[in-house]
């Protein structure tokens, strides 16, 4: 506890090439769209970005490439979840060794909830950087309760939470109890920020990085009617993407907005990138152009 990260962070996309190498230049732009709507910072490398699939070596050269980018006052808070302790102890350190804000690790595959905790003791004393535990029940395959997460919490470095979860209630007491929680469920920000999180982090905020960020200042202000109806439209627009592969299709509407993001890392078959089919971007088109919420769609 005792950091002073809070606010919106879009949990960066990692933009592909065609033969799925890194496209710097694309992260770049991508960082000029969501800076200049009002972003506190970015989160990188997290599920959205597909950090756990990427080399290692090319986390560290997105992470050098997006600590570069950043202005002062913005913060790069750098995911080090890995399938190895090891690595993701040589993620945090190099964050801090290249001036990167915060660290955050997600559960490890396959772990038991003590390994979990073992885990996250060895990335915390790994750095002096604050670090956020990242909690995915659904990913993880396992709900913790608020005596677990309060263990999780209290592990020394520990800063707080990344919270991806619909059970609002158990982050409420997690904040009452004085730690600092980023509500990570994109459409149910409005409630997390009522229920005191910090702020949020999510995927969507890399497409409508205005849309979150006015929610806040609505929410910071007490306008929750306001907050409400800016997390309907956001909700609109989670709803059509995810009727398509989630990545594939954020990433299709950025392309469309500009910004050549390429497919999704497409695990066992080499340097490639896996994108939606004809068909899927013909409707996809269709849905979003619906919404009128995109100039370039």
């Amino acid at each position: 506890m005792g950091t002073q990260i809070a606010g919106i962070f879009p949990a960066l996309l990692t933009p592909l090439k065609g033969d799925g190498s890194i496209n710097y230049a694309a992260i770049e732009k991508l960082l000029d769209r969501v800076y200049g709507a009002g972003v506190d910072g970015v989160y990188v490398c997290g599920s959205t970005g597909e950090g756990v699939l990427l080399r290692e070596e090319d986390r560290r050269a997105i992470v050098e490439t997006v600590v570069r980018n950043s202005t002062a006052g913005k913060h790069v808070i750098v995911h080090v979840g890995a399938q190895s302790a090891d690595v993701s102890e040589r993620l945090a350190r190099h964050a801090e060794q290249v001036h990167a804000s915060a660290v955050s690790c997600i559960r490890p595959c396959g772990a038991t909830y003590e390994g979990m905790l073992a885990c996250y003791l060895r990335v915390a004393l790994s750095t002096d950087l604050p670090f956020f535990a990242y909690y995915f029940p659904a990913r993880a395959g396992e709900t913790l309760d608020v005596d677990q997460l309060t263990r999780v919490c209290e592990i020394p470095g520990v800063s707080g939470l990344k919270y991806t979860d619909y059970d609002l209630y158990t982050m409420s007491l997690l904040v009452r109890a004085g730690y600092q929680v980023f509500n990570g469920r994109d459409e149910v920000l409005a409630a997390g920020l009522l229920m005191g999180a910090c702020g949020g982090i999510g995927s969507i905020y890399n497409l409508v990085p205005e849309l979150f960020v006015d929610l806040r200042r609505q929410a910071a202000t007490g306008k929750w009617c306001e907050a409400r109806e800016i997390q309907d439209r956001i909700n609109d627009l989670l709803r059509v993407l995810l009727r398509f592969p989630f990545l594939a299709a954020l990433k299709q509407v950025l392309t469309w907005e500009g910004i050549e993001c390429g497919g999704v890392v497409a695990t066992g078959a080499g340097l490639t990138a896996s994108r939606l089919t004809e068909a899927q971007q013909a409707e996809l088109r269709e849905s979003i152009a619906a919404l009128g919420m995109f100039a370039a769609v």
